[in-house]
């Protein structure tokens, strides 16, 4: 069974864009072929015996997880700094520091789940009608929390001294001198607030994305968002928080691209690879600014609609 050139390019930017956007990679990795049928579905079907198609996705995913790295690498440095200063003082000096200390922490849920349930959901879930399913979900999910945030906000309008809301009207506007600001470690600051039960919780949130059709980063804003953060702070704990998840998981599973019987889609992986890299570099420089001002509706409409299509399309198809 080969991959061809055409194949993995267009997959890899499929995985590059959706890994980040909150309507699952994993999803539309096995959805996309099982749409095209043909060829595709028979070159792309990770339920098929000996298929190298997930030691492919695995090279397109270590490419992501670069990409954040190459994104973020203000961020990491600092972390990273905080983190070796954690280890040699054994204290958290640091906002920094602390943020380094949750990200640990946050990380261990979906490890341990990814080790024990992975192999097992993938055999069981990772086909067409499953996938559609849980992509619905997942559409259902990120619409439920963007109207209960929406409840949230009117009433603390309502709470609001004088029912007007808390911005400043033009008179109360105060003129500030414009100095430099570190929106990039502003935002990382407020994350080494949470506190360690919440990170925790948030990051056990990424359990979810094991199940093909369930978003990494969808189900982790939500979780931000049920936590009362807002949708830009949560958008950039998700992306930090998937960093080393997605590299991890890469860098373990590489040894499977690495076998004798994969060495003819070596070269497809790469090219496919680049794509993922370069479409996930896209992704989240265009998200990062999205979530300063916009919220999760679109996704979660395109999931239902995609999802519930899908399901009734393969269902048809039999």
């Amino acid at each position: 069974m080969a991959i061809t050139y055409l194949e993995s390019i267009v997959v890899g930017a499929l995985q590059g864009v959706s890994e980040l956007f909150p309507v699952s990679s994993l999803g539309h990795s096995i959805l996309l072929p099982a749409w095209i049928g043909g060829q595709w579905g028979k070159d792309l079907d990770m339920s098929a015996k000996d298929s190298p198609y997930l030691a492919l996705l695995v090279a397109m995913h270590v490419a992501t997880a670069l990409a954040l790295v190459i994104f973020f690498w203000r961020d990491w440095v600092r972390i990273l700094r905080g983190l070796w200063e954690v280890v040699t003082t054994r204290q958290i000096r640091t906002p920094e520091a602390r943020l380094g200390v949750l990200l640990v922490l946050a990380t261990i849920p979906v490890g341990l789940a990814g080790l024990i349930l992975e192999k097992a959901v993938r055999n069981y879930l990772g086909n067409p009608i499953p996938t559609s399913i849980f992509l619905a979900l997942n559409g259902f999910v990120l619409l439920s929390a963007e109207l209960l945030r929406n409840r949230e906000e009117k009433r603390e309008f309502v709470r609001t001294p004088s029912g007007r809301a808390a911005d400043l009207s033009a008179q109360d506007t105060v003129v500030l001198p414009v100095v430099d600001f570190d929106y990039d470690r502003a935002s990382d600051v407020r994350l080494s607030r949470l506190s360690i039960k919440d990170a925790l919780i948030i990051g056990s949130a990424q359990i979810a994305a094991l199940f093909p059709g369930i978003s990494r980063s969808g189900s982790t804003i939500v979780a931000g968002l049920f936590k009362g953060m807002k949708h830009e702070d949560s958008a950039r704990f998700a992306f930090l928080l998937a960093t080393p998840v997605i590299l991890a998981a890469g860098v373990l599973k590489t040894p499977e691209l690495l076998k004798p019987e994969n060495h003819d889609i070596l070269g497809p992986a790469l090219a496919g690879s680049v794509a993922a890299g370069v479409l996930a570099y896209i992704s989240v420089r265009f998200l990062v600014k999205y979530f300063e001002t916009k919220t999760l509706t679109p996704f979660a409409i395109y999931c239902l609609v995609a999802g519930i299509g899908s399901l009734a399309f393969f269902t048809i198809k039999g």
